[in-house]
């Protein structure tokens, strides 16, 4: 009994000791403390809150550096998101202006890691909204790095940017110029080059990668001039620089609406206004987006994104790809990444007890193809309506509808940023992903009809390794999918391959080359044929040659 006593305790001591930890760390701003989590014999992480990256930013102004700290910062605590909009957009904001903060997961072995690769993360939410500081909704934090760094032996890292006005009202010139939100991603990117490798990190392998306007940020990254020389990799999940919601073309407009909201003049002395006007009732005015209709898509009204301002982006971002060449990107859309969208615009798409009209979905074509007036419309309505026969069922109608909302809105523009990045390589690599695990809530007596596959956001649980964390609530077939999806992804981070690195993948996915446009399908059931060819071609030349060849139609010509 005794000597069984004496081997429990050796175990024990073994396992205590065997954790190791980074302890205190020395970054530019001063020392920082972490918590260190062991997670089992010989692992652990250490996890770092709320290390400011940049200075409380002033209003429309880029960060500026943070002039640092006496004494030992107990980096246990998430900062506050930045301040924006509450997430029903009701008349409360939340979180706080100084918001420039980062949290860092580290794993270790029996040893204290050194040179791992760094994967940043970047938080979707249309540019409005979102946040990595702690729980996302109902107490549950999606963002938390610790699966992907103890699975992947990788660091990760999660950080804020202003969202909403703060983030990105512009005035369309120099006065106010806007991208403020790209600018403090672009100031977290520079500090982890400067600062990782005290926390065992290559600032040689920073990796960026996010989802939704997180995706579209990490495109904007790798076209913006300024970040040459800090990146090697990125990942753009659902969202890229060439979606039609990224980009606002007209941002004037939105900055004199907000201007009359907040009591301000709109002619020279708008700027100055603005500027001295409290930040909370900034926020407040952000324009809201509108309940969607057929005719005016809620996607259209996103107005509060970024701009070309002759600096972040010199040029039109498909002007830009040659600013990618070196870096290594993969990027790809969920396979019904439209749905929770067009559900807005057409509500009875998603009632099982209601029809939706064909009127509807050809009233939803209308205003995407509204710059090509009706001969772009009959043209668009006839190729998605092919397959329909004399007389289409209703689930026909419903599927094509989120079909035109997936491709117009996230699959044709990621598809185009693509072929963009595999044309202007020289040294980067190009891999196309299309992700299609069915939707959690599809089914009979479950919210959403049994066909509807990847909605918008669906990837985020597994790429975060949720099935682990909360396995009640995902079977094994979830887990073998997160486990697929952390090994492309930290393999990537590690290689520029995701097929190579420390983790065994279901399927080789092969490099996206001008032969045949290969892509790989991810979902719990992968095999020899997940891999794919060409994605939706026809409605990317649809949308990409066919239309664009058209004369443009403007409401004036008919009159």
């Amino acid at each position: 009994m005794e000597s069984l006593r004496i081997l429990l305790a050796v175990v024990l001591s073994l396992g205590t000791a065997s954790a190791a930890s980074l302890g205190v760390v020395q970054t530019e701003g001063g020392s920082v403390q972490g918590r260190n989590i062991p997670l089992g014999v010989f692992r652990s992480v250490d996890v770092f809150k709320g290390i400011p990256f940049a200075a409380k930013p002033a209003t429309f102004e880029k960060p500026k550096p943070h002039s640092g700290w006496d004494g030992i910062l107990k980096a246990t605590k998430f900062a506050k998101r930045c301040l924006q909009l509450s997430m029903f957009q009701t008349s409360q904001t939340l979180g706080s202006e100084d918001c420039l903060y980062l949290n860092i997961w580290v794993p270790h072995g029996q040893h204290v890691s050194s040179n791992l690769p760094v994967m940043i993360w970047f938080y979707g939410g249309g540019f409005m909204a979102g946040g990595s500081m702690g729980p996302n909704f109902l107490n549950n934090y999606l963002y938390s790095g610790q699966e992907i760094a103890d699975r992947g032996d990788v660091i990760v890292v999660s950080v804020g940017y202003r969202v909403g006005t703060l983030g990105f009202l512009s005035s369309g010139d120099s006065s106010l110029p806007g991208n403020y939100g790209l600018w403090d991603q672009h100031a977290a990117i520079a500090w982890v080059h400067r600062n990782i490798r005290s926390f065992g990190g290559d600032p040689d392998n920073i990796t960026i990668f996010g989802e939704s306007a997180g995706g579209a940020s990490v495109s904007f990254q790798t076209l913006s001039p300024h970040n040459k020389g800090l990146l090697k990799r990125a990942i753009s999940q659902s969202g890229v620089a060439l979606c039609p919601w990224a980009l606002n073309r007209n941002p004037r407009k939105a900055a004199e609406e907000v201007a009359v909201k907040v009591g301000c003049p709109t002619d020279d002395r708008m700027v100055d206004c603005l500027k001295s006007t409290d930040a909370v009732t900034l926020s407040m005015a952000a324009p809201v987006v509108q309940q969607g209709s057929p005719d005016n898509p809620g996607v259209k009204n996103l107005l509060m994104t970024p701009v070309v301002d002759g600096d972040f982006l010199p040029d039109q971002p498909a002007n830009l790809f040659h600013n990618t060449a070196d870096i290594d990107y993969l990027a790809g859309v969920n396979n019904m990444d439209g749905h929770l969208f067009t559900l807005k615009d057409i509500p009875s798409l998603g009632n099982k007890n209601e029809e939706t009209p064909v009127e509807d979905v050809r009233r939803l074509l209308a205003a995407y193809t509204e710059e090509k007036g009706q001969a772009g419309l009959e043209i668009a309505f006839t190729e998605y309506t092919s397959n329909w026969g004399s007389k289409p069922s209703q689930e026909t109608i419903k599927r094509t509808a989120v079909d035109i909302g997936t491709d117009y809105i996230f699959l044709v523009p990621i598809q185009t940023a693509i072929y963009l990045h595999a044309a202007k390589a020289t040294s980067g690599r190009t891999y196309s992903y299309l992700f299609s695990e069915p939707s959690l809530i599809a089914g009979p007596g479950k919210p959403y009809h049994d066909w509807v596959g990847a909605d918008h956001a669906d990837d985020l649980q597994f790429v975060f390794g949720k099935p682990f964390t909360t396995p009640k609530a995902y079977g094994d077939r979830h887990r073998d999918l997160s486990g697929y999806m952390i090994a492309y992804w930290t393999n990537f981070a590690r290689t520029g391959d995701p097929n190579k690195g420390n983790l065994k993948v279901p399927v080789a996915w092969p490099e996206f080359t001008g032969m045949g446009h290969p892509f790989v399908d991810i979902n719990s059931k992968m095999n020899e044929s997940s891999i794919g060819q060409e994605m939706r071609l026809r409605f990317v030349r649809l949308w990409l040659s066919t239309l664009p060849s058209l004369p443009s139609y403007h409401a004036t010509d008919a009159q």
